[in-house]
């Protein structure tokens, strides 16, 4: 055992094998020194429903029932006002990038009828709500979709599983190279049913982004956590500022960046103030700030992890 430690602590990322080329990932065996999570993914968390009157409406009254102005109506939702724009790195590479570059189409949503005219088979296609965790999901055809929910794969159709939220293809977000539309829709059918312990994924993001791309990155354990920390969060501030998170693998980074979009832009960038040095660059400052991880921060402990059970042998 020890001679196989010794070894692994001298492999390079790029010895590490990541995925076979047909998209189909035979090594479903233990690997040495990696962590087996099982927990709820984080959509199973259920959105507070908004307070009630005292006769059980909605939207009127205060919470514990007395007389107060009514609420105000809920706003549309707008990717820029509630989503971080970010990009991610591993090493000097970009493999994702959330842009609100002028002029970018790429994030306007959708209602899931206007969503079925514009999705192929293979097609990623994400779920967004103000407060909630982005769901995804992979269009096989037939107006019909496979996902990861509340700890199983299901094939359903789109518009039940967008549950009345808006959505968008987000084909582009991640720039590795993707499988043929017809061997993603494979991986995604082949997994139906799967449910708790069978499971490789921690969230619908990495299971459909699994299915598109065929990386064992995406999976649970999917990467040995050996040395330096490979992959930055890089979190746009404002046009000339940026921070940046670093993380030993890329699942680590997905679940920070899902707890991002799911309590807000207005809300992770109050976090990172608090965090930051009070101390603000000069205005055209290109030096973004880095670190770990804030102290009790990811891998994110939210809701993902609430049910975590780690078995290592």
């Amino acid at each position: 055992m020890g001679n196989q430690v010794e070894k692994l602590t001298h492999l390079s990322y790029k010895e590490v094998p990541t995925a076979d080329p047909t998209g189909v990932d035979r090594d479903d065996g233990p690997r040495i020194g990696v962590s087996y999570i099982f927990s709820n993914d984080d959509e199973d968390v259920e959105p507070q429903p908004p307070p009630q009157g005292p006769d059980g409406g909605g939207g009127e009254g205060l919470p514990d029932g007395g007389d107060g102005p009514p609420l105000p109506p809920p706003q549309p939702y707008d990717p820029r006002l509630h989503e971080v724009e970010c990009s991610v790195f591993y090493r000097d590479e970009c493999i994702y990038q959330k842009s609100f570059s002028p002029g970018s189409a790429a994030l306007s949503t959708y209602t899931p009828e206007n969503l079925l005219n514009k999705c192929r088979p293979g097609d990623l296609v994400e779920f967004v709500s103000q407060a909630q965790y982005p769901h995804w999901a992979v269009y096989v055809g037939n107006f019909q979709v496979v996902h990861l929910h509340r700890l199983e794969v299901s094939n359903s159709f789109l518009t039940d599983a967008s549950q009345g939220r808006r959505g968008r293809v987000v084909n582009d977000l991640y720039r590795y190279k993707p499988l043929s539309p017809g061997a993603v829709v494979r991986n995604a059918l082949a997994h139906v049913g799967a449910k708790e312990r069978e499971l490789s994924w921690r969230n619908s993001e990495s299971f459909a982004a699994w299915c598109r791309y065929g990386k064992r990155e995406f999976k649970i354990g999917g990467e040995l956590r050996i040395g330096k920390q490979p992959y930055r969060l890089q979190i746009q501030l404002s046009a000339q500022r940026s921070h940046t998170l670093e993380f030993q693998s890329l699942e680590d980074l997905i679940m920070e960046k899902r707890r991002n979009d799911q309590i807000g832009r207005a809300a992770v960038l109050q976090e990172l103030a608090m965090h930051l040095h009070p101390a603000e660059p000069d205005v055209g400052d290109s030096d973004a700030a880095r670190t770990t991880p804030p102290p009790g921060r990811p891998p994110a402990p939210g809701p993902e992890d609430e049910a975590l059970e780690a078995a290592v042998h």
